[in-house]
């Protein structure tokens, strides 16, 4: 892992992490002061933007694709719900395709359950 060394990288990261984690089903509407925290740290330590996206979706499809039985659980609340997901993918790296297959599922899953896109308003 390289860290990026400008301000305008680190925002840049900030953002595009941000971006990822709002439009996942089940996250809020606005950041907090430390969600944008923890994506400044991710940065600074060097975590790729690909793992985040990884576990981003990762951990989101985990809690999305439980049995239809199981009750259905609270919104994440943080990004930091993330964080342990994210330390496992640094751990044991998957496979480069991995992140488009879970694209795929995410895509198929909100197809699926339209009221949870994040990007289709509610009548």
């Amino acid at each position: 892992m390289t860290p990026l060394s400008t301000t305008a990288d680190t925002l840049a990261y900030q953002l595009a992490v941000i971006g990822m984690y709002l439009d996942l089903p089940d996250t809020p509407a606005n950041v907090s002061l430390s969600d944008q925290q923890l994506a400044r740290r991710w940065c600074e330590r060097g975590v790729p933007l690909r793992t985040v996206e990884t576990a981003l979706l990762l951990g989101s499809l985990r809690r999305l694709l439980r049995p239809a039985a199981a009750p259905r659980l609270a919104p994440v609340r943080s990004l930091a719900y993330f964080q342990p997901v994210v330390e496992e993918l640094l751990q044991m790296p998957v496979p480069d395709g991995y992140c488009v297959y879970l694209q795929g599922k995410m895509k198929a899953y909100l197809r699926d359950h339209p009221g949870l896109d994040p990007h289709v308003s509610s009548p």
